[in-house]
């Protein structure tokens, strides 16, 4: 299981942060006639006036200024940035223009420009707090969106010991963690947060999969009941539950986590892969069948609803339709063992010798080269006395 909580976890995190917003730096009265007309609320004839003003006053960066943050306000980032450099070309030093630069950089998701625009904003705004706080996480955000986890966590984690009661901010810096693999660092985002909101369903599901990294499965377990009950309609949180559950074979419940999942969210996939294969280790073929085939024909590159549906299909003699499963599913993945032990028990049960014959040789060799991996890996860790080499066992029938 691999960090369920999207990168959504943050959004709400940037709407007080990312405002625009122009210093009022108008010296004429046709500037001040197009600068009301922003006030009041009319942007197309703003936009029109601004216009006029930059045709007739080239060299003015106010303008362009306005123009692009008339643009970026409708949302048009590209046209706003455009605007931006023309004014920042004219005017560099123009109050509150590198901001608005910045903000529409990050809000078109160009990241690394965006950082350039903030960090020496960053430098200057060190005398204002709230200036401060908000560059910080906008830097911080920036390269969270690059999936620079490691380098947003200090400027993330500066900003939550700043805003001690900001939960979403603590979030933010919990998941940079744990996609940063630094699980003590989410464990210590976690306590702070459950004091905040001891019932936090997406608190106890990040520090369930940092403690699932950590191979504390029971723990991880635990939290993900502790998110189950603190908010059953979180997305993923069944199905969190469901996987740790299947990983445990204790199947008939993970089952249930999936269903629940997928009565929260009917077309989650994974969810609908994971019911599937519950269903045919649980024997209950014909309920796994129509599942796995919702599966792959809304993912055909899933190696595993192949085989899931191979085997639902061979289990009712449908031996046709579970030879072109298997067949995908080696295409797909062909160093997947059991898809070619599968496939070859198929071929045995049809008569196939030699093509059975085939397919157990290339599963024993890549089980031998899985086990000469891991025993090559192991050779270079010291311990005291030499592992004795352990072949990896066939896959068991489902």
């Amino acid at each position: 299981m691999r960090h369920l909580l999207g990168r959504g976890v943050a959004g709400s995190l940037l709407l007080a942060m990312a405002s625009l917003n122009m210093p009022v730096w108008t010296q004429t009265p046709a500037e001040q006639a197009a600068f009301s007309l922003e006030q009041l609320g009319k942007p197309a004839e703003a936009e029109e006036a601004w216009k006029a003003l930059s045709k007739t006053q080239p060299s003015n960066p106010v303008p362009f200024a306005h123009l692009g943050l008339l643009e970026a306000r409708q949302e048009h980032y590209p046209q706003a940035i455009a605007f931006y450099r023309k004014a920042m070309a004219l005017g560099p030093t123009m109050p509150g223009l590198r901001l608005n630069m910045g903000l529409a950089l990050f809000k078109d998701g160009q990241y690394r420009p965006a950082i350039q625009a903030f960090t020496p904003l960053l430098k200057e705004a060190a005398a204002n707090v709230d200036e401060t706080q908000r560059l910080t996480v906008l830097i911080g955000m920036a390269h969270y969106g690059l999936g620079e986890y490691p380098a947003a966590i200090p400027f993330l984690k500066e900003a939550a010991d700043r805003d001690t009661d900001n939960l979403t901010l603590l979030l933010t810096l919990a998941h940079s963690c744990l996609l940063s693999n630094q699980y003590q660092c989410v464990l210590d985002a976690y306590h702070r947060m459950v004091a905040l909101n001891a019932d936090s369903a997406e608190a106890d599901m990040l520090v369930g999969e940092a403690l699932d990294e950590m191979k504390d499965r029971a723990g991880a377990t635990r939290e993900f009941r502790a998110a189950v009950q603190a908010n059953p309609k979180e997305p993923n949180v069944h199905f969190g539950l469901g996987y740790l559950l299947w990983m445990e074979g204790q199947t008939e419940e993970a089952a249930q986590q999936f269903q629940a999942e997928l009565d929260n969210a009917p077309e989650h996939l994974q969810a609908m892969l994971y019911l599937g294969d519950s269903e045919i280790q649980l024997n209950r073929m014909e309920d796994a069948r129509p599942l796995l085939e919702k599966v792959v024909k809304l993912n055909p590159a899933s190696s595993k609803g192949h085989v899931d549906l191979g085997i639902a299909y061979a289990a009712t003699n449908r031996n046709q339709d579970a030879l072109v499963e298997f067949k995908r599913a080696v295409a797909l993945k062909p160093d997947d063992v059991n898809a070619h032990w599968r496939l070859g028990r198929l071929y045995r049960s049809m008569g196939k010798t030699s093509e059975a014959t085939a397919e157990f040789n290339k599963s024993k060799s890549l089980n031998k080269a899985a086990d000469d991996g891991l025993l090559k890996a192991m050779s270079k860790v010291p311990h005291e006395s030499s592992p004795s080499e352990t072949p990896a066992a066939a896959p068991t029938d489902k």
